[in-house]
């Protein structure tokens, strides 16, 4: 199923704790909402020039998102109001267990932290140009992160010690990560078009896709405990267990009315657990996918 987003283009996806999925439309400089089965509801951020992407709720009941053309990390409650501050480039962002924000800088390259009242500290990563990407809270009180030119897993300290550990893939360039329910990071190498996991100890195993060229993206543990990845690359969502088992679905097509007879490029990026229990999906093509498990 498709609901068409005519106010622009999906990129990241969360589910917010007012059971709302929450979602940021990347060229357009807004924040949209949904409960599904009703309208979505669009806020403008102003000034719209932020990119925002990666989106996230906060341990104080607003939901947090990046906007790395504009700066900044941002604050939205759930009646629009907004609370920037200024960051360098950021991307990934996370709630840590230590009740504050975690979120990555890519140029030049650090891990951030802010609490909800805006008190900053920054943690230099030790990977000149690693462009660290996502973040998530691993099972050990700490938060680990992709480096996409790095070509490394990161994990800070809740004190901000960082460790590296470098991936066997050449040109792996890992983007998304998660926390799987065998308690190890799983991870997405869109370079190399393969699944990543490491343990809290550093031990790395990866799994080929049936297509090096599909360009995972995103990653997150679903509620049947498995893995959801999306494959930019094929306009595909795949699936992969802890054994390492992988599967991949179809997107549903482009609704009739919505772009005619033109080729359909999806675009998936953002996934998410949605309040359903359905797997959600933002294209950036315009529109959220609802996915129900097999």
């Amino acid at each position: 199923m498709l609901t068409m987003i005519d106010a622009g283009a999906p990129y990241g996806i969360t589910t917010g704790p007012d059971g709302e999925l929450w979602f940021t439309l990347v060229h357009q400089g807004r924040v949209g909402r949904l409960r599904p089965g009703h309208a979505p509801v669009i806020h403008q951020l102003d000034p719209a020039d932020g990119g925002p992407t990666v989106i996230t709720p906060g341990p104080d009941g607003a939901m947090w998102f990046t906007e790395g053309q504009g700066g900044r990390v941002s604050r939205i409650t759930a009646d629009g109001e907004v609370t920037a501050y200024a960051a360098d480039s950021p991307f990934g962002i996370t709630a840590g267990p230590d009740g504050a924000m975690w979120f990555t800088q890519m140029q030049p390259g650090r891990i951030g932290r802010i609490t909800p009242g805006g008190d900053r500290a920054d943690f230099e990563v030790p990977s000149p140009g690693g462009m660290p990407a996502f973040i998530t809270p691993g099972p050990d009180e700490a938060l680990w992160f992709t480096l996409n030119q790095g070509n490394a897993i990161g994990r800070v300290s809740l004190t901000g010690e960082v460790t590296l550990h470098p991936l066997p893939t050449e040109g792996a360039a890992p983007v998304g990560i998660t926390l799987g329910p065998d308690a190890a990071l799983w991870f997405v190498e869109i370079g190399a078009g393969q699944i990543g996991r490491i343990d809290p100890t550093g031990k790395i195993d990866e799994y080929p896709l049936a297509d090096p060229a599909s360009r995972p993206h995103a990653i997150v543990a679903g509620p049947d405990g498995a893995l959801w990845f999306t494959l930019w690359g094929t306009d595909r969502v795949g699936r992969i267990t802890p054994d390492g088992t992988i599967q991949e679905f179809p997107l549903p097509e482009r609704p009739a009315g919505h772009g005619g007879g033109e080729p359909w490029k999806a675009e998936p990026h953002g996934l998410t657990v949605g309040p359903d229990g359905a797997i959600w999906i933002a294209l950036e093509a315009g529109a959220l996918a609802r996915l129900t498990l097999p």
